[in-house]
């Protein structure tokens, strides 16, 4: 469905929508406006909007529950980026909590009849998202807070911030989808503002899985602004979730559903909000998992110089879509941020234009399979082009049979062209030719590796031509060597 508030417009809206852009995109702007302007909302139910600064000590206060009762205040509250006393009006919106779930058990037969359920189990919901302390239910104070297994209480000013979080986040989220049962037939809106904040990205994962179980049954649509990967991640397979990507001046979101491209480029993009990685490493798009060890190897045998983190499309046909989804993220997300985008050439020119933040570059040789064959991968192997090509001649005399004859054939009748003929059914035998029992992938990536260390080649069939000099001047790895010239490679 279509969403439209304060001449803001939210495109094809699905049950859990996350928000992403960067800090001063307007993430909390666009979500104070389906707040400020529910009015405009088709029937509308209930909405909540959980301000992303939440402050304050998990203290039962007589003063903040006499407020709750002014609804007035407590929209004011929490449509601040910095509520000052949140954690107060969670501590008594627990109490709240415990009346709705109590009166949902006496109303509700199955519920009621089901003996097992109590608010004790609400309770321990909670507690699952925590490792070192619980909550315990209190007869003043609504709860206490406790280390796991003792009997005397804590003191809350000295709970971490992110255990303040998760127990704050987890009573708003419970308490808002208990009270929607009471506005049945209608559009209830949860409004989560960077609920990421203080929260390390397991516990966030813990967050997003209770707030999954707690809407999926009910008649709740949430939006969640955030610029958390984990977050993104831990709801990547979650049905009707989708995504939007935000970037300033616009008055129009389009959600997309979160397809196999956007779930495997996810954990490239760090596992923190706060983490760089994404501009430390530059993600490598290549077309297949074959792709995809060459430069796994290439980086780890470099010890990082190669200084990519390589994901695999699947194939041709799917990168233009990853690389939308990594211009979608990365603006978002990241200042500056690069990335990269590598084809095989096949019959393609050898140029192709970037994109505003992939760079995009196609092999000077027709697939990553040539580079078996290039000067530079031979030596690696321990031979030469010459004794190469004297042994394929060998074994064209004497496998006519085999089932790569008619290929091998045909690579002979190019006049061996080593770059641009389709060498992709000879890989395995090209390698056993050089006496290598190592898989093609591995021997390519450490040979480029050896670029930045070894000598080398030039000239036509050099490793760095048929990686192409787009690649090598990207990728730096040409660092302790010279390129050379177009004349040079013409030789």
């Amino acid at each position: 469905m279509d969403i439209t508030a304060g001449r803001k417009t939210f495109q094809n809206v699905g049950k859990i929508n996350l928000l992403v852009g960067k800090n001063g995109a307007g993430k909390s702007t666009w979500l104070r406006t389906l707040d400020d302007q529910s009015h405009e909302l088709p029937n509308l139910g209930i909405v909540r909007y959980v301000t992303p600064e939440r402050g304050g000590v998990l203290n039962y206060e007589g003063g903040v529950e006499t407020n709750l009762q002014n609804q007035n205040w407590v929209a004011s509250v929490r449509r601040q980026n910095q509520a000052s006393n949140f954690r107060q009006i969670a501590v008594s919106e627990f109490r709240r909590l415990e009346t709705l779930v109590l009166r949902k058990i006496e109303r509700d037969k199955p519920t009621r009849e089901n003996l097992e359920i109590t608010f004790d189990t609400t309770v321990a919901t909670i507690n699952r998202l925590l490792d070192n302390i619980e909550i315990v239910r209190s007869d003043n104070a609504g709860f206490v807070v406790r280390n796991r297994g003792a009997t005397s209480n804590r003191d809350n000013i000295t709970l971490s911030s992110g255990e303040s979080e998760l127990i704050t986040l987890a009573i708003e989220i419970l308490a808002f989808a208990y009270q929607s049962e009471d506005h049945v037939g209608k559009n209830n809106y949860l409004l989560l503002d960077e609920p990421d904040v203080h929260l390390h990205p397991d516990l966030q994962q813990r967050l997003m899985h209770l707030l999954v179980n707690a809407i999926e049954e009910r008649e709740i649509v949430a939006f969640i602004a955030t610029h958390s990967t984990p977050i993104i991640g831990a709801l990547s397979d979650v049905a009707n979730t989708t995504v939007g990507f935000l970037t300033s001046g616009t008055s129009v979101i389009k959600f997309h559903a979160i397809e196999d491209s956007l779930r495997k480029v996810l954990p490239i993009f760090g596992a923190h909000p706060l983490s760089n990685v994404f501009n430390s490493k530059p993600i490598l798009l290549v077309e297949g998992e074959d792709d995809e060890r060459i430069w796994q190897q290439a980086a780890r045998t470099s010890q990082g110089k190669v200084n990519v983190w390589p994901c695999a499309a699947g194939d041709k046909q799917s990168l233009d879509d990853y690389e939308n989804q990594v211009n979608s993220i990365a603006s978002a997300i990241y200042e500056n941020a690069q990335a990269y985008s590598l084809r095989d050439r096949d019959e393609e020119p050898y140029e192709i234009d970037d994109k505003p933040i992939v760079k995009r570059m196609r092999l000077h040789c027709r697939a990553a399979e040539n580079l078996i064959l290039s000067d530079d991968v031979l030596e690696f192997l321990g031979v030469d082009w010459p004794s190469m090509k004297t042994a394929i001649e060998d074994w064209l005399s004497k496998f006519t049979n085999h089932q790569q004859f008619a290929a091998m054939k045909a690579f002979q009748e190019s006049g061996y062209d080593r770059s641009q003929s389709d060498l992709k059914e000879l890989r395995n035998v090209l390698m056993m030719l050089a006496g290598s029992q190592k898989p093609w992938e591995v021997a390519v990536g450490q040979a480029i590796a050896g670029l930045l260390n070894a000598r080398m080649f030039f000239g036509a069939d050099s490793l760095p031509s048929y990686l192409g000099s787009k690649l090598v001047d990207t990728l730096d790895l040409k660092r302790r060597s010279r390129f050379p010239s177009r004349t040079e490679r013409n030789t």
